[in-house]
C-alpha cells in the first residue's frame, strides 16, 4: 500500500472531533505546533508539513497560527497542497487569486449559516427599530424610571420598507422572516438575477433607489474589493433621514468614521451591528452611543449551526482527498473546479 496523504488541521474542532477522527483511513491526520505566523511558516519551511494534501481551516481558531492567508503564507505552504478548506461562509481572510495561481482550490460554508446569521440580522433590526439597546442600558445602569420606558419611542416594523444590499442566502432568508413581522422587501444585488424566482417576490431595484427608499437597511454582501466601504459618506447622503442601518456581513463594507457622523448629524437614526471594520476594536462614537446595538460577531454562534459549519468543512477535506475537488467551492474558482 502507499504512503496516505495529509489532511492539516488548523485550529480546534468544537463540535465535530470524531467526524475528522473518521477521516483517518484514507488519511494521515495531522497537526501544527505553531503558536505564532511566524512559527507556522517557519515550520511550512522546515518542510514539517511536507505531504500536505488539504489543511482544514478552523477558523477563527487557526488565524493565531495563520493570520491572513495571503500571498506570503500562500507561497510558504508545501508544494503538495491542493485544497484549503475554510470553516466560513465568508472568506475575505484568503486571497484566492493567489490560490487560484498556485493550483490551490478554497472552499467555504455556504447556506448552513443561512438560519443563524438571518436570525441575528432580524434580532437587530427590531432592536433599533424599537430601541430596544437603550432601555436594556437604562435597567442596568438603574435609572429606568417606572412606568414610563427610557425616551426615545421605537417604531413598529409593520409597514416599514426593509432594504437588502446582497440577496443571497442569508438575504432570501432574512426576507422570509422580515415578512413575518410585515416589512416591504426591496433588494438590490450588483447584477440583476436572470432567475426571479431566485428573488422570492422581492422587488429588485438599483442601488441609490435601494438608499433612498429603504427605513431599514440591512449589509448581507461579501467583503471583497470591490464592496469595501460600499457604505459611506456619499451613500448616507442619498439614504432617508431616521433610516436603520444592520450589518451582519463584515465590518469593511461599512466606513465606520462615516457612520457616526451619519449618526451624530441625525441622517441615521439607529443602528445594530455584529461586524466591524477592525475587529475586535471598535469606534468609540458606535461603543459610547446608546441607539446603537452592538454584538461580539456572534451571528453564526450556536451548537447547532457552528456543528454544521465543521461537517460542511470536513466534508470538503473527505470530498478532496476521496474526488480530488470540493463540495462547496468558492464562486470565484467555479470554472476551474467543474473541469477537474
Amino acid at each position: 500500500m502507499g504512503t496516505k496523504p495529509k489532511a492539516l488541521l488548523l485550529g480546534k474542532l468544537d463540535h465535530a472531533q470524531e467526524t475528522w477522527n473518521g477521516l483517518s483511513p484514507i488519511a494521515e491526520l495531522v497537526t501544527s505546533r505553531a503558536r505564532s505566523r511566524a512559527e507556522f511558516i517557519d515550520e511550512c519551511i522546515r518542510g514539517a508539513h511536507d505531504g500536505v494534501v488539504a489543511i482544514c481551516d478552523r477558523a477563527p481558531s487557526s488565524f493565531a497560527a495563520t493570520g491572513r492567508y495571503d500571498a506570503e503564507l500562500i507561497a510558504a505552504l508545501p508544494s503538495t497542497v491542493r485544497f484549503i478548506c475554510h470553516n466560513g461562509a465568508g472568506y475575505d481572510s484568503i486571497d484566492v487569486p493567489a490560490c487560484t495561481a498556485r493550483g490551490i482550490l478554497v472552499s467555504h460554508c455556504p447556506k448552513v449559516v443561512d438560519d443563524a446569521t438571518a436570525d441575528t440580522a432580524m434580532f437587530l433590526i427590531l432592536a433599533a427599530l424599537r430601541g430596544f439597546n437603550n432601555g436594556i442600558l437604562a435597567i442596568r445602569a438603574g435609572v429606568w424610571k417606572s412606568p414610563v420606558p427610557p425616551p426615545p419611542l421605537g417604531h413598529d416594523p409593520q409597514g416599514k420598507t426593509l432594504g437588502i444590499l446582497g440577496l443571497g442566502g442569508i438575504g432570501r432568508n432574512l426576507k422570509r422572516k422580515a415578512e413575518v413581522f410585515g416589512m416591504k422587501i426591496l433588494y438590490h444585488n450588483r447584477t440583476k438575477p436572470g432567475d426571479e424566482t431566485m428573488a422570492d417576490g422581492a422587488e429588485y431595484v438599483g442601488f441609490d433607489d435601494l438608499l433612498a427608499r429603504s427605513d431599514v437597511l440591512s449589509l448581507n454582501l461579501p467583503l471583497n474589493p470591490k464592496t469595501r466601504n460600499i457604505i459611506s459618506t456619499n451613500e448616507f447622503n442619498k439614504m432617508k433621514k431616521g433610516i436603520i442601518i444592520v450589518n451582519t456581513a463584515r465590518g469593511g463594507v461599512m466606513d465606520e468614521e462615516a457612520l457616526v457622523e451619519a449618526i451624530n448629524s441625525g441622517r441615521v437614526l439607529s443602528v445594530g451591528l455584529d461586524v466591524y471594520q477592525q475587529e475586535p476594536n471598535i469606534h468609540p462614537g458606535l461603543v459610547s452611543n446608546p441607539h446603537v446595538c452592538l454584538l461580539p460577531h456572534m451571528g453564526t454562534s450556536t451548537v447547532e449551526t457552528k456543528t454544521k459549519m465543521e461537517e460542511c468543512t470536513i466534508g470538503n477535506v473527505r470530498a478532496a482527498l476521496e474526488k480530488g475537488t470540493l463540495n462547496t467551492v468558492v464562486p470565484e474558482q467555479a470554472h476551474l473546479a467543474a473541469n477537474l
